[in-house]
């Protein structure tokens, strides 16, 4: 993503005409000018004989700032994406930006990188498509987004993860995928997802048999009936959610923070392992992983642009209350044993990111520093009689990947990193956990939190077990009583954040599939 100074865009730059997206200036007002027939404006009757492109999937932003935000589409042909961005609703105000063509190469999905918009502003947008040969413009679809604020002010956010896992997928009986209208009821800034939107290693059957009696029914596309392999099969399990509405008319209305965990690729993968597992006919891990990377870089409105090689650890700021830094525990780890080893250095975040997340937290301004890491830090996840994430059970000193992150503490405690707080899903419930040296073995770290929530819409599972070694505390825990339950039985969960922008203390709400709040903890900022 090329960065360019302020000073290049005026702070009204949507009202002033200086709103850009990468690749072409801003065109003239949607309701004259020449940008007016190819945004599908005043276009004579005769143009719009035909056949017109079509939207397929809704529209999502994403990497929202203060300045800038992403905007992603799908096409059903080849065609020019073009954004409509203003502060009403009815987009009188509004501009027309060029984005890309969207082609075959990339499955007709694409995304328009948007700059110099004001901050600390409910934006509205639109997005049409134009036909290459005539310029026949599709039917709009509408989204809107909240910049960042300069200032401090409430800032509220939701998070989860696991999409579709475990055999259970679009139930249309079941009202789809209920638990996204729940989160869009408290009408977040942005949706920050903890991994595993797609679960390309879980096939789905038409009906399940319930404990109860009743049939669970899903709709079943032709990519969801086998394990993804090939990256058309990739691409079609992302094309899968975007089937529901509810998931639909969240993303138009709620950005995305986006990381990705294992079921983007298969349950706890690691780079260079190879599989034996009959159903995969491509037994190398880092093909299939590349593929889905690719599927994920299409489908997802984040900010990173390289498909192949770009990285996806990154800091988004918030405003002056909040830095998210967004960790990758996939492409840099080591591959699954019993975890126990007394000189490890890395294995979740490797060297390079682990320099990077420590030199980001030390320079952070913001008062609330939110980890978003896609594997929890004190709960036992086992791979078979290995070990996935970095607790290995013995509570005694740091070994394997804890040494990593006892490292990580050690660091934002010598140099006084204050607030961070840990939010991840992938285990399939709910919990509060509060790290206390006081009780941990290892014990050179200042007192934390970690939150977990999740499903949005798979088997519920829990919970596992606590390790000792940092000290960690259950004051909640909610999960489901059986293994794999599904989300008729109700043990789907999501998290909020709210930071209040004058005491600047975070709210953590934990909060049941129809936003019920089950457990609330509101922390107050070490100065």
């Amino acid at each position: 993503m090329d960065r360019r100074t302020d000073r290049e865009f005026d702070r009204r730059g949507v009202l002033r005409g200086g709103l850009v997206t990468t690749g072409g200036a801003a065109l003239a007002l949607l309701t004259g000018g020449p940008a007016a027939a190819l945004a599908g404006g005043r276009t004579a009757p005769a143009l719009l004989r035909g056949g017109r492109p079509r939207l397929t999937h809704g529209v999502q932003s994403g990497e929202v700032t203060a300045r800038e935000a992403v905007v992603w589409a799908r096409s059903d042909r080849p065609a020019r994406m073009l954004v409509e961005v203003g502060r009403r609703p009815d987009l009188r105000d509004a501009r027309t930006l060029p984005g890309p063509v969207l082609t075959p190469d990339t499955d007709l999905t694409g995304k328009a990188f948007l700059r110099g918009l004001p901050s600390g502003e409910e934006l509205h947008y639109r997005v049409r498509l134009a036909d290459l040969d005539r310029g026949l413009a599709s039917e709009p679809v509408a989204g809107r987004l909240r910049t960042a604020s300069n200032q401090a002010r409430d800032v509220r956010f939701v998070w989860s993860g696991d999409l579709a896992g475990q055999g259970w997928g679009i139930n249309p009986e079941f009202g789809g995928y209920r638990i996204f209208k729940a989160m869009s009821g408290v009408d977040p800034d942005f949706f920050l997802c903890s991994g595993d939107l797609v679960y390309s290693d879980g096939p789905l059957t038409e009906t399940v048999k319930l404990p109860d009696g009743r049939t669970w029914r899903n709709i079943v596309t032709a990519e969801k009936s086998a394990v993804a392999q090939t990256l058309a099969e990739y691409r079609g399990q992302f094309r899968y959610n975007l089937e529901d509405a509810n998931l639909r008319a969240f993303n138009a209305h709620v950005p995305m923070l986006y990381q990705w965990d294992d079921h983007e690729t298969l349950n706890n993968w690691y780079p260079g392992e190879i599989l034996d597992l009959p159903q995969y006919t491509e037994k190398r891990v880092d093909v299939l992983a590349a593929r889905a990377r690719r599927a994920m870089f299409e489908y997802t409105p984040t900010a990173v642009r390289a498909a192949r090689g770009g990285r996806l650890y990154r800091k988004v700021s918030y405003g002056p209350l909040l830095d998210v830094f967004m960790l990758d525990m996939r492409t840099y780890k080591s591959p699954n044993d019993a975890d126990t080893s007394p000189t490890q250095r890395d294995g979740l975040l490797g060297r390079e990111q682990s320099a990077w997340l420590k030199r980001e937290l030390r320079n952070s301004r913001a008062t609330w520093k939110v980890i978003a890491a896609d594997l929890p830090i004190g709960l036992v996840v086992p791979d078979g009689t290995a070990q996935e994430a970095a607790a290995q059970g013995d509570d005694g000193v740091p070994l394997g990947r804890e040494r990593e992150i006892a490292d990580l503490l050690s660091y934002a405690r010598q140099h006084r990193v204050r607030n961070m707080v840990w939010l991840t899903a992938d285990v399939h419930y709910t919990a509060a956990h509060y790290y206390d040296p006081a009780k941990a073995s290892f014990k050179d770290f200042d007192p934390f939190w970690e939150f977990v929530s999740g499903p949005l819409n798979a088997g519920a599972f829990g919970p596992n077990k606590l390790d000792g070694t940092f000290g960690p505390v259950a004051k909640f825990v909610q999960a489901p009583p059986h293994a794999n339950t599904s989300p008729a039985e109700g043990f789907q969960f999501f998290g909020e954040v709210e930071i209040d922008g004058d005491a600047a203390t975070l709210t953590v709400r934990l909060r049941d599939l129809d936003g019920h709040a089950l457990h609330t903890e509101t922390l107050t900022p070490r100065r």
